[in-house]
């Protein structure tokens, strides 16, 4: 499905996608459209276009932002939650290494999974692409559990949060860079939350812009430098 979204900043037409969708940041990817800058005879808006593979899209969404993650018992419930667990248990045994598995949080429409290991940084994978996959196919199953508005989220060691940190560094380095240099970077190939992530930390400085480029899931962003007007 796409939607298109158009609001002061790009921040601010993510956040409108994601509370009329019902969806959580990471369940779309974003593209921009058109980015017009304030001045004296016209206002500054940016206008973005929403894609998502979500089957659960309402279009008479009621506005509500999604319920807060609930971080309560990281046992598995009965049912679906077991038998996800189950099946991440499974799966990752069948690679060769023993997981322990138990849920992070709660949320409408999401779930969180923590596995234990004494194998994670083989299970994070380079860049995070094993988790990455591990996550899809835990995506894929819980579909065929019948929960395909459920989104699966992994992690290990909070390899997210690392990673989310660790990006943002990148942006504002890469950001002086090209502040100092007057020329473009193009960063390393990034899931969509990841781009997500770097685009909106570099939103609100004027003298830099971004944008995505590449086919696929795994897209790049470039940083430009555009100057002050």
């Amino acid at each position: 499905m796409i939607y298109e979204y158009e609001a002061k900043t790009e921040k601010e037409a993510i956040e409108m996608a994601a509370n009329e969708l019902g969806l959580a940041r990471e369940q779309f990817d974003v593209e921009i459209l058109e980015t017009q800058k304030s001045s004296i005879f016209k206002k500054g808006f940016v206008k973005i276009r929403v894609h998502t593979d979500s089957p659960e899209v309402a279009p008479e969404f009621d506005g509500k932002i999604p319920a807060k993650k609930t971080f309560a018992d990281p046992v598995p419930q009965e049912g679906f939650e077991k038998k996800l667990t189950e099946f991440i248990e499974t799966l990752t045994e069948k690679m060769g290494y023993k997981v322990k598995v138990n849920v992070m949080f709660r949320e409408e429409r999401k779930i969180g999974i923590k596995l234990e290991s004494d194998n994670s940084s083989i299970l994070i994978g380079r860049k995070g692409k094993n988790l990455d996959a591990l996550q899809l196919l835990a995506n894929v199953y819980a579909g065929r559990l019948g929960h395909e508005d459920t989104r699966v989220v992994l992690d290990t060691e909070n390899y997210r949060i690392r990673r989310e940190e660790l990006l943002v560094r990148m942006a504002y380095v890469t950001a002086d860079k090209v502040r100092s240099t007057h020329s473009s970077i193009l960063l390393e190939p990034m899931n969509p939350f990841e781009r997500r992530l770097i685009h909106t930390t570099l939103n609100d400085i004027p003298d830099i812009e971004t944008k995505s480029e590449g086919e696929g899931l795994y897209k790049q962003v470039r940083v430009l430098y555009k100057g002050v007007r």
